[in-house]
């Protein structure tokens, strides 16, 4: 069996190839996080909480375009009823926080040996808020949260999830149009891989190339993460300790994404290197049929749990599973995706969230068995009015799996 796209080329050829292409989208304007600010607030009145702290990280970023990574330090903001922003953060990093800072706010600082929780509740007395609930950002870690309370005894820390998660999971235009050059990106990459791969060549060989493929493409960061896997190890899903160099007729999983405009993209394309055997083909058209079935499942107004048994429902049709049992599908079906790589909604059977539109999605069922071999189509999609749309077309066939000559 001839195999389309996958060896012939070199790493020098391909790499030349690349034009840039990242530039060609926008970055998120000020005026799409004042909107968020505005439907965060209004969720906020809808549990009647008076203030949310977004903690550095995501969810700063995605509410007030702060870029700021969490550390050991609180760095952060404090957002009220009103709209109001209050950021805190050490006094000798306050004209950086300017720097970076969208959406403008008071900025309170604390001197190294202050305790920082003290002037969090201070700022919260300021607006009136002396005990009660405040909705905490999720990803806030355990010892900022402690200290908070050791400050205010009185106060009740709730997670923020509905208000985060009840925006974030909601993709605008200009987020999905983001998230769709960094897939297409990600897509001509793994072309490329394929095409690069040789026998005797090694996972970190790939792995370097198709960082560097991301940057020739305008990604400055390079690629966000890379998974490349070859033979049995293909089998474990994120991967071994010591991977092994490419041999004639291994199965190749490479899942690999890259971050546009602070949005991460995420594909994984499986497929062999040389003659498949009769057990690979139909696992691999088994995982094509099982996406498929993931992909009709996702319709307006179902559950991600719904998704989830579609894929199972499939699977054990074909004797695999059932449920997580190999061979068969270990994990969940998929995850939302959007400034972090893994986000809500959860493809999981006890989630009962809505679909609904604006909501971006993974799925990858993956098929593992057991110490001989992985399959993992991982595509995403995005649900419109109309239902849900591909961010990427799912792979070809396993003789031609990037629709070089015969999709």
């Amino acid at each position: 069996m001839e195999i389309y796209g996958i060896g012939g080329s070199t790493i020098d050829k391909e790499l030349k190839a690349i034009k840039p292409i990242a530039h060609l989208v926008k970055p998120i304007q000020k005026e799409e996080f004042q909107v968020r600010i505005k439907k965060a607030t209004d969720l906020m009145q809808h549990y009647k909480v008076k203030a949310m702290y977004l903690h550095a990280g995501t969810n700063l970023y995605y509410f007030t375009g702060t870029l700021w990574n969490s550390s050991e330090r609180i760095v952060g903001a404090l957002l009220f009823q009103d709209g109001s922003l209050e950021y805190i953060a050490p006094e000798f990093e306050i004209g950086t926080v300017l720097d970076f800072m969208t959406i403008t706010g008071k900025v309170n600082g604390w001197q190294e040996h202050e305790n920082p929780y003290k002037l969090f509740s201070n700022i919260l007395f300021n607006y009136g808020i002396h005990e009660g609930d405040v909705f905490i950002d999720e990803a806030t870690p355990f010892f900022i949260t402690n200290g908070i309370l050791k400050a205010n005894s009185k106060l009740n820390l709730v997670n923020a999830k509905p208000i985060t998660a009840g925006c974030r999971m909601f993709k605008s235009d200009a987020e999905i149009a983001i998230i769709q050059l960094a897939m297409d990106i990600t897509l001509e990459v793994q072309k490329a891989a394929a095409r690069v791969l040789r026998v005797g060549i090694s996972t970190k060989e790939v792995t370097d190339f198709i960082h560097e493929a991301h940057k020739r493409y305008g990604v400055v960061s390079g690629s966000y993460f890379c998974i490349v896997l070859f033979g049995a190890d293909s089998s474990f899903p994120h991967g071994v300790k010591n991977p092994k160099n490419l041999e004639a007729n291994d199965v190749v999983l490479i899942d690999t994404g890259c971050m546009l405009q602070n949005y991460i993209s995420d594909i994984t394309r499986t497929y062999v290197f040389g003659e498949a055997t009769e057990k690979q083909k139909r696992i691999w058209n088994i995982e094509k049929e099982t996406q498929q079935a993931a992909f009709d499942a996702a319709k307006l107004g179902a559950t991600c749990g719904d998704i989830d048994a579609a894929s199972r429902k499939t699977l054990e049709l074909h004797g695999l599973g059932p449920d997580y049992k190999l061979p068969g599908l270990p994990h969940r079906t998929g995850h939302g995706i959007g400034l972090d790589i893994h986000e809500w909604p959860y493809l999981v059977k006890n989630d009962n969230t809505i679909l609904q539109p604006g909501m971006c999605v993974s799925l990858e069922p993956m098929i593992c068995v057991s110490n001989e071999f992985g399959i993992r189509h991982e595509d995403h999609v995005f649900l419109t009015n109309e239902g849900a749309k591909w961010f990427t077309e799912p792979m070809c066939s396993i003789s031609d799996p990037f629709g070089v000559w015969i999709c």
